[in-house]
């Protein structure tokens, strides 16, 4: 079994006596893939190879994005280095999902964090005071482009990834 298969299906023993499940594996595509476009996809590595951040990985021979890894600038080299019609046309600045901040945040858990707010390159994450606490997160989803920069810094990783089409939710 490769490292990336068994992470997608690993479960904490906790989670397993608890009887969870493992968390249904999600690819991120990078900026301008699509679905249709994985089919013509040969698992070259290509793209990969030219990531600046070194967040793009190959699952099942497939490129995934990886954000605990770092942040997409949507720099386009992924696109520009693949030989296949993976990637199609220009990508926009933005990706599908915006992050979730989920209630495993240190500041909900009242110990003082802003490592995401520090990260975001939108200024999409801000800090809301509170009576006799830490100062709270509160993400701006307009702003939030979905790069992934807040959730490599995140130090409990409380930051996850949303689907715009889910509509608002709660982790």
């Amino acid at each position: 079994m490769s490292a990336a298969t068994f992470e997608q299906h690993w479960v904490s023993r906790r989670a397993f006596l608890g009887g969870r499940q493992a968390p249904k594996f999600r690819r991120i595509l990078p900026p301008g893939a699509t679905d249709d476009g994985l089919l013509a996809c040969s698992g070259c590595g290509s793209c990969l190879e030219q990531c600046p951040t070194h967040i793009i990985s190959l699952v099942e021979d497939l490129p995934t994005l990886n954000f605990s890894l770092g942040e997409c600038t949507f720099c386009g080299e992924c696109a520009e280095a693949c030989p296949e019609q993976v990637f199609h046309g220009k990508s926009s600045r933005r990706f599908p999902h915006v992050a979730l901040i989920t209630d495993s945040c240190r500041a909900q858990n009242p110990i003082e964090c802003q490592s995401c707010r520090d990260a975001c390159p939108e200024q999409a994450i801000h800090f809301r005071p509170q009576a006799g606490g830490p100062f709270l997160p509160v993400l701006d989803e307009g702003s939030c482009n979905g790069c992934g920069a807040c959730i490599s810094v995140c130090p409990v990783t409380a930051i996850k990834v949303r689907d715009l089409a889910q509509g608002a939710a709660h982790a």
